[in-house]
Parts: C-alpha cells; structure tokens; sequence
C-alpha cells in the first residue's frame, strides 16, 4: 500500500468535500418554516372547526366537544398514517406535523402499520410503542416530578 503525499491528501479531501457539498440537499428555511406553519395551523384550525361545530351544532358542553375534538383528530391521524398520506403531509410541512395529538397518533399508527406483518402479539403487540414509547415514559416521569414539586412547595 502506498502512502499518499500530503498534497495528493488535501486534493482528495477537497475533492470529497466538494463531492459532499454537491449531494447535500439544499434547506430552505423559510419555506419549511412556512410550510410547516401552514400544516400544523391546518391541523389547529380543523380541530377548532370540529371544536365549533360539536358545541354550535350539536350543543355539546366545552369539555365533551373538547373530547370529541380530540377523538375526531386521532382518528383522522391514523386513517392518514394507514393509508400513506400523513407521511406525504409531514415529509411538506416538516414540524407541522408534530402538533402533538395527530403526531402521537402517527407515531403509534406508523409502528402497528409496519409491523402488523409480523402478527398481532410480535408485531403490532411488541413493537407498536417503538416510537411513542419514549414520548409517554418521559411524560409520565415529567409529570410526576413536577407534581411532586408542586406538593412539595
């Protein structure tokens, strides 16, 4: 093997570094920051409808068209997420996607959709937590820390 010269080193790193630079993709970032604007004020927008319709509409109290809301959200998350579409929606709209109750819906969804081929107890069972898991130990831990702050003070 034979040792490169310094400067045949520096050419091929300049070369890679240019090579690298080619292939990046190229960031936008207003453009993400308004496309994600748009789709996550999309989602709050849909659930302020929902909000509106369930308490004008149907005369439901604050609290019952606030759980109505929440359901109707899920649910649309999930039929999207099993038919491929909410990951089209989150590759445009980036963060816009993580309003948090359609993109924890997704996230469960997204792993019992891609592990439901390996059946209903190793599969969805085992696996279906893979993303969401984190999200509910960490929350569940933080809540319990700051309740117990709260008690304490």
């Amino acid at each position: 093997m034979s040792k490169m010269t310094l400067e045949q080193e520096e050419v091929r790193n300049q070369e890679y570094n240019e090579y690298v630079e080619q292939m990046t993709p190229k960031h936008n970032l207003w453009a993400n920051m308004g496309k994600a604007f748009l789709l996550g004020g999309g989602i709050c927008l849909l659930g302020q409808i929902i909000l509106q319709i369930a308490a004008g509409v149907f005369g439901l109290k604050a609290e019952d068209a606030a759980l109505w809301c929440s359901l109707l959200l899920v649910l649309l998350s999930v039929i999207l997420t099993s038919c491929n579409v909410y990951g089209i929606l989150a590759n445009w709209g980036g963060a816009g996607a993580l309003v948090p109750i359609t993109g924890f819906a997704n996230g469960v969804c997204a792993s019992a959709v891609e592990f439901q081929k390996e059946g209903q107890v190793f599969g969805i069972g085992c696996q279906i937590f893979k993303i969401a898991g984190p999200v509910i130990l960490y929350g569940i831990f933080s809540s319990w820390v700051l309740g117990l702050i709260y008690w304490l003070f």
